[in-house]
C-alpha cells in the first residue's frame, strides 16, 4: 500500500516536473548562459564575453532611457491604478446609506469596468492610437467641441506627454479587474465591522481607513505585485502606440522594447538575453520585497 502510494504520486507529479524543467527553467537557463556570450542569433557558436554584455548595459543611454522610464511606471501605474480600483470599489459597497448596502447598480457597474479585459493589449493599444491621434482623434475631437480646443496637443508626439499617454492606457486597461478584485476582498469583510463603525458614528472616510483598508490590505500587496510586473513591461502597449517605436527621443523607451530591438534588429542577442536577465531580476526583487514588506506587517499585527 505504501509503495503503491508513492508511484502514484511520483507518476502525478514527475510528468509536471518534466515539463516544468524544460519549457520553464530550461529557457531561463539558455538566457542567463546567452547573457554571457556574443551571440547573434543566427550563428552556429556563441562566444563566451563573460560579463561584458552587462558592462555595457550601464553605458547604454537607451537603456538608461528605458530603465527610468520604467522606473516612473513602477511607482505610477500601480499607485494609480489601485487607488482608483479601491475608491471604485469601496463607492460600489460603501457608497449607500445604511453599512455596506452600496449603490444601486453596482453589479452593472463591476461588468462595464471589467469591460477592458475582454481585449488583448494590443487591441487597446490600437484604439487609444485612433483616440489620441491629433487630427482625427477622439481625444482632441471632444476638446475641440466643448471649446477647448486650444488644450489639444499631440499626445504621442511630445516628450513630455507620451509617456503619461502610455500610463493612462495601462491604468484604463487594469483598473477594471481590480474594482472587481477588491469588491471581492471587501465582501469577504464581515458586514458587523461596518454596521459597527456606523452605530460608532464614523463617516465613509473614516470607515474605509479603519475597516475596509487594513482589512484588503494583503490583496492590495497582491495587487501592487501584479501591476508592478505590467509596469516593467509595458512591451505591447509602446510597441503599438508610440513613435519608433519608443519615442519621441526615448520619452516611451522600456526595457523590454530594447531587448527586442537589439534581439530581432540587430541580432544582438547576446546583449539582449543581458537586458532580460536584469528584467528578470528587478522583477523578482520587487515581488521579494512587497512580499516581504506584507509579511513583517502580518508579524507585527500578530
Amino acid at each position: 500500500m505504501r509503495h503503491g502510494r508513492w508511484r502514484f504520486l511520483a507518476g502525478a507529479l514527475v510528468p509536471a516536473l518534466v515539463l516544468h524543467v524544460v519549457f520553464v527553467l530550461s529557457p531561463y537557463a539558455q538566457a542567463f548562459y546567452l547573457s554571457l556570450t556574443d551571440w547573434t542569433g543566427v550563428a552556429g557558436e556563441a562566444h563566451f564575453v563573460g560579463a561584458r554584455n552587462y558592462a555595457r548595459l550601464g553605458g547604454d543611454s537607451l537603456f538608461l532611457d528605458a530603465v527610468r522610464n520604467n522606473a516612473v511606471m513602477l511607482v505610477v501605474v500601480p499607485l494609480v491604478t489601485i487607488g482608483i480600483g479601491l475608491f471604485l470599489a469601496s463607492m460600489m459597497h460603501l457608497g449607500g446609506r445604511g453599512g455596506r448596502r452600496g449603490i444601486a447598480g453596482s453589479g452593472a457597474y463591476q461588468i462595464v469596468y471589467f469591460f477592458p479585459q475582454l481585449l488583448s493589449l494590443v487591441v487597446i493599444a490600437v484604439l487609444w492610437g485612433f483616440v489620441y491621434n491629433p487630427n482625427t482623434g477622439l481625444l482632441n475631437g471632444g476638446l475641440r467641441a466643448i471649446g477647448l480646443g486650444g488644450l489639444a496637443q499631440s499626445w504621442l508626439a511630445s516628450p513630455a506627454l507620451a509617456l503619461i499617454a502610455v500610463m493612462a492606457v495601462l491604468v484604463w486597461s487594469s483598473v477594471g479587474f481590480y474594482v472587481v478584485l477588491f469588491s471581492a476582498a471587501i465582501d469577504g469583510i464581515p458586514r458587523e465591522l461596518f454596521e459597527a463603525a456606523l452605530l460608532d458614528g464614523a463617516g465613509g472616510w473614516a470607515t474605509f481607513r479603519k475597516v475596509t483598508l487594513p482589512l484588503v490590505r494583503e490583496t492590495v500587496q497582491v495587487a501592487f505585485v501584479y501591476l508592478g510586473i505590467a509596469a516593467l513591461d509595458a512591451f505591447a502597449v509602446v510597441q503599438v502606440m508610440t513613435v519608433g517605436p519608443g519615442g519621441p527621443d526615448g520619452a516611451t523607451e522600456v526595457i523590454g522594447l530594447s531587448l527586442y530591438r537589439n534581439a530581432f534588429t540587430y541580432g544582438k542577442f547576446g546583449y539582449a538575453s543581458a537586458m532580460g536577465v536584469a528584467l528578470f531580476f528587478a522583477t523578482l526583487t520587487l515581488a521579494v520585497l512587497a512580499l516581504r514588506a506584507g509579511r513583517k506587517e502580518r508579524l507585527e499585527l500578530a
